[in-house]
């Protein structure tokens, strides 16, 4: 990866809906050369998708917490089947394994309190192998969804 595919990255960062045409500009390239970087780019894996950014509090997600996850076992198994599960609940927007304790760290949006706490109580404390789930609750957002520093 030269610096041309650095600056394709960060330009894409930036807007991912710019057109082939004003990427190519952008970065100094004819539109040739720059599609073939940008599709082996996405063939390298460096780039996984593209998407749009939402506003969760537009949408009606007003209420964010990060949920600290304590694990009762740590066998193969239990972490498997506790990662298949916290994956099918659109709810938990991030999920992170860590080393030490907590176990995993999961960031959870919701509308409100009420909807959290049922999340928490119906959902969460059920996931397998849960031994103690903490959360606190965020207050404000300083830095969200940054550019990955190239």
């Amino acid at each position: 990866m030269d610096h041309v595919d650095r600056t394709i990255l960060a330009e894409l960062q930036q807007d991912g809906r710019l057109s082939l045409t004003e990427l190519a500009s952008r970065v100094g390239l004819s539109v040739s050369p720059c599609h073939r970087r940008l599709r082996a780019l996405e063939a390298s894996g460096a780039i996984t998708g593209y998407r749009a950014q939402l506003d969760a509090r537009a949408l009606g997600l007003a209420f964010e917490a990060l949920v600290f996850v304590t694990m009762r076992q740590e066998d193969r198994g239990t972490v498997a089947a506790f990662e298949s599960a916290i994956a099918e609940i659109p709810n938990v927007v991030q999920a992170q394994r860590l080393f030490g304790d907590p176990d995993f760290l999961l960031r959870v949006v919701t509308a409100d309190l009420p909807a959290f706490q049922v999340l928490y109580d119906d959902r969460l404390a059920t996931l397998p192998g849960v031994q103690r789930l903490s959360s606190t609750l965020v207050m404000k957002s300083v830095v969200e969804d940054r550019p990955l520093p190239l």
